[in-house]
């Protein structure tokens, strides 16, 4: 079987997960059946064994940005990658890059992590192909002449001389001095005809990776830790899920999300994770609240639709809301978005629906009432700015009032990027959800107090 001229079997990312899904038995007749110089060659062959995550995304991209959890295969992809351009048919025969640069924020990681680590370059290349490690020079030199040169990106003017074809750069979220040494980098990439750098990193807000993301010459590829479970400590990944799942940092780090805070925003992935909890207590209200959009259809901005409730003791101020839900959906018709925050009413048994109603006017209650005819129904009229609303709504986050019950990530992300200038690069044109969630927790804590509260259990 000529394996990489084939795909791996269906439901099979690669042939290394469709052989390690077989039984200890089913594997030795697999490997039994492979010619001896093709079973010798066989822990070489990357394209064999990569994930799609980890592949070459295909176009003529100037920039690779390889985003993943921790363990998540973004050094064996790196290697890889160099390994692919550098090394040619035979060993001495040349490759399609001949000056490579390799960079990490010191020049020790560089070495530890990019050369010498279990998934860097020398462990991931064969014997007769495998470079020369010169210490002095900081230089790799494989046998076919092609040259890797190390750099810390903790000093730029370093890059100032040295000349590229290709360059791989690990963890540039981290990099103290990205903005100069990525900038440095970028005129040293200059031989061949079309230059190509590979970026791998666990995602932090970085203003040179944001950038490199909004870049229209840039590829991306993205890999959660679970993708390499099977090269992972199970115990690793067990602990990990259960002390950071559910978390921002968990989504940063295991699941290889970039979480951006705009300049002025009123919430951080800081205080969003300080205000979670595991579950909601009996609760004394429960309301749905709707950002309806101005248009519906595929379009339009998402229907803001948000479940909270609170629990009202003692003396106002010291009642505390708990957020339950985000059913928020786009592109859909006023009758769809109705309906969806009918049954949100239902499910969470609310005791009141609180809708915006500047731009739809009665028309937003009449199409609600179209779903549910007696559902108890408060219009909101914005006369203040967006940012004036939300102001006092996050000034109780910080007083620990109030309390996600879960992980909401759309809804979060737009908390996080809404700064003085509204939303963030990305992030859409209304912060729907955000609105909603801002009625809905101003109707609980920040409206006057409503008639004797009920006690439910939800």
């Amino acid at each position: 079987m000529d394996l990489l001229s084939t795909s791996p079997p269906p439901g099979a990312t690669s042939w290394a997960d469709w052989l390690a899904s077989l039984p200890p038995e089913a594997q030795a007749r697999f490997l039994d059946s492979l010619p001896p110089e093709s079973l010798s060659a066989l822990p070489w062959l990357f394209e064999l064994w990569r994930r799609p995550s980890q592949s070459p995304p295909p176009g003529s991209w100037r920039t690779w940005v390889f985003l993943g959890g921790r363990g998540a295969g973004k050094t064996r992809a790196g290697a890889e990658w160099v390994r692919g351009l550098v090394e040619g048919p035979t060993p001495l025969s040349s490759g399609a890059r001949r000056r490579v640069a390799l960079m990490a924020e010191t020049a020790d990681q560089a070495r530890e992590v990019m050369v010498q680590g279990e998934s860097g370059l020398m462990s991931a290349t064969p014997p007769d192909r495998r470079p020369t490690y010169l210490a002095a020079r900081r230089a790799l030199i494989w046998p076919n002449g092609a040259e890797a040169r190390l750099f810390s990106a903790a000093d730029p003017e370093s890059l100032r001389g040295p000349q590229f074809d290709a360059a791989w750069c690990d963890e540039l979220g981290k990099w103290r001095r990205a903005e100069a040494a990525w900038d440095m980098l970028q005129f040293g990439l200059r031989l061949g005809d079309a230059p190509q750098a590979l970026v791998t990193t666990t995602p932090r807000r970085n203003p040179v990776l944001e950038t490199l993301l909004a870049d229209s010459s840039t590829a991306v590829t993205r890999a959660p830790t679970s993708e390499n479970a099977a090269h992972l400590a199970p115990a690793f990944l067990s602990y990990v899920r259960r002390r950071y799942g559910g978390t921002s940092l968990g989504r940063q780090e295991l699941e290889g999300e970039l979480l951006t805070e705009a300049p002025g925003a009123l919430w951080s992935a800081a205080l969003l994770d300080a205000s979670r909890a595991a579950e909601a207590p009996p609760l004394d209200r429960v309301v749905v609240a709707v950002d309806p959009p101005i248009l519906g259809g595929p379009q339009s901005d998402a229907c803001g639709i948000v479940v909270a409730g609170a629990v009202m003791e003692g003396e106002p101020s010291d009642w505390t809301a708990y957020v339950l839900a985000d059913w928020s959906a786009r592109g859909k018709s006023p009758a769809v978005w109705a309906e969806r925050a009918a049954t949100a009413f239902a499910q969470f048994r609310a005791d009141r629906l609180v809708a915006e109603i500047n731009q739809g006017g009665d028309m937003v209650e009449t199409i609600l009432r179209q779903s549910a005819p007696n559902i108890p129904f408060r219009g909101v009229y914005a006369t203040r700015g967006k940012r004036l609303r939300a102001e006092p709504v996050a000034a109780l986050y910080e007083q620990g009032r109030i309390r996600h019950v879960g992980l909401f990530p759309e809804l979060e992300d737009q908390m996080r990027s809404f700064g003085a200038s509204g939303l963030g690069p990305g992030m859409g044109r209304s912060p729907d959800r955000l609105d909603a969630l801002v009625w809905a927790i101003t109707d609980l804590l920040l409206s006057a107090p409503p008639p004797a509260p009920r006690v439910r259990g939800l």
